[in-house]
């Protein structure tokens, strides 16, 4: 990844300092951008940043803390008209040996924890940290302004007539029955003539 910042995006684990935190400050070039939006459905992506820090937790064991920024540009799901989004969110990740990890018998159940945390890779990849947080900090439905009123009209188009609606099910048993009952009278009363 080509990026503007000065960190690398990829950091091997035994390179990490164990007596402080490492710091990173990640900022994709727009090519790097392109991609991203590409690979998430976005219209646009500016100002991507991830900045933070890694630090080691316990033996063997790192926690990320950092923040991740962008403005973003999605297709409004009313409209589709471009509706832009700052997203300032609050980015925590939690590495340890696999080994540390409880084995689990297939088709076991799991009890999940607040706090996830994943076993420790070679190599903490920063960037794939920054698109999975990206990715999780977007709106789900983003909505344009007016998109409500639009809502609300093709609801008014799409909702059916009065006349044209189905009739109740029941009314319609009770409708056969009837029919029923008037058929069975009239062939008891051709019996008696």
């Amino acid at each position: 990844m080509s990026q503007s910042g000065s960190t690398p995006e990829r950091l091997r684990v035994a390179a990490l300092r164990t007596n402080q935190p490492t710091t990173f400050d990640l900022r994709p070039d727009e090519a790097r951008r392109d991609a991203l939006a590409a690979e998430l459905g976005l219209l646009g992506l500016k100002k991507l940043r991830l900045a933070g820090e890694i630090r080691p937790e316990g033996r063997d064991a790192w926690r990320l803390e950092a923040t991740i920024g962008a403005t973003v540009t999605q297709p409004c799901v009313v409209t589709l008209a471009p509706v832009t989004t700052r997203i300032d969110e609050p980015v925590s990740r939690h590495w340890r040996p696999e080994e540390e990890f409880p084995s689990v018998p297939e088709g076991a159940e799991v009890e999940m924890t607040d706090d996830e945390t994943d076993p420790l890779p070679g190599v903490i990849d920063l960037g794939a940290v920054m698109a999975e947080a990206l990715s999780l900090a977007l709106p789900l439905y983003p909505h344009a302004e007016g998109a409500e009123a639009a809502a609300e009209a093709l609801d008014e188009q799409a909702a059916p007539d009065p006349e044209d609606e189905r009739p109740n099910p029941f009314a319609a048993l009770a409708g056969l029955r009837d029919r029923m009952e008037r058929d069975t009278e009239d062939d008891e009363g051709g019996e008696n003539r």
